[in-house]
């Protein structure tokens, strides 16, 4: 693969730290987000990958994840509130338009950013959207966290010291990821997750309706948390959409080539203006 370069930053919204890494260069900017609870080098790979394309490619830590400041207020947690984040980096990078993609979480927050502001989105990337078939699941999963950070953060704080115990460089890349995604601390780590499931999750289905930017969404087959039916109607509620099926959950962790392949020629379409409402898997 193509060597890229490849800078740390960091801007400030609202009194708060956030940081991002840029790979690459160039006007053709793509915006990477990261799933709940995890950073943003999740997206390492991915973004490698599209820099090596010519992209301009950023990942940007949201506010209480990774290396981004993590204050324990819940009510300065919501989708609205990182959506705005990820306008205030466009803004701070001086990018007009991106696509803006991400996992989970981080596709749910790029809905935000079509729905606050569709002008400065180019494209979407949504792999495994959190819609109205996950909420039972994602109760389930994140609930219990919840607990243990309210009642138990011992717990949590003796999670973080184990963790943050075992060097990264040692390790395969996602036993690395998962690490950093256990390195919480229990005040910021109950704020999020209150903050995300007591809001709104994603917009309203008649807002989704109306995002107009291409999309290619991502589903997973057997996936409990992100069943693969929210995908598919994501896919449908939006106008200009693409579905494509994992092979597997882990498909896109640990067998990239294909899906990266079509991430790639969706994200050159799309600044390809004619051809991007026309753009369909190969």
């Amino acid at each position: 693969m193509t060597l890229v370069s490849e800078r740390i930053g960091q801007l400030f919204h609202d009194g708060h730290r956030l940081e991002f890494t840029e790979y690459g260069g160039g006007g053709r900017w793509v915006v990477l987000l990261h799933g709940q609870l995890m950073p943003r080098r999740m997206h390492q790979p991915l973004a490698r990958h599209l820099a090596a394309a010519g992209f301009h490619v950023v990942t940007l830590d949201l506010l209480g994840h990774g290396r981004s400041d993590r204050p324990d207020d819940p009510l300065l947690y919501s989708m609205t509130a990182f959506g705005e984040q990820v306008i205030a980096l466009l803004d701070e990078l001086g990018a007009e338009q991106a696509v803006v993609g991400g996992t989970s979480l981080g596709a749910n927050v790029a809905l935000e950013v079509a729905a606050l502001a569709p002008g400065r989105v180019r494209g979407l990337i949504a792999e495994m959207p959190v819609l109205d078939n996950a909420l039972e699941a994602g109760i389930l999963a994140f609930a219990p966290l919840l607990f243990l950070s309210r009642f138990l953060p011992l717990s949590i704080i003796g999670l973080r010291v184990v963790t943050r115990a075992v060097p990264r460089g040692v390790v395969p890349f996602w036993t690395g990821i998962a690490l950093d995604t256990l390195d919480q601390r229990p005040g910021p780590m109950a704020a999020a997750i209150h903050g995300i499931f007591f809001g709104r999750i994603a917009p309203s289905s008649r807002l989704r309706r109306r995002i107009e930017a291409p999309a290619l969404v991502v589903g997973h087959p057997r996936d409990p948390i992100h069943p693969a039916a929210d995908a598919a109607m994501l896919a449908e509620e939006l106008p200009d959409s693409t579905f494509v099926e994992a092979h597997g959950i882990l498909e896109w962790r640990l067998r990239p080539a294909r899906l990266n392949a079509l991430t790639t020629d969706f994200v050159t379409r799309c600044f390809e203006t004619d051809a991007a409402a026309t753009w369909a898997p190969g």
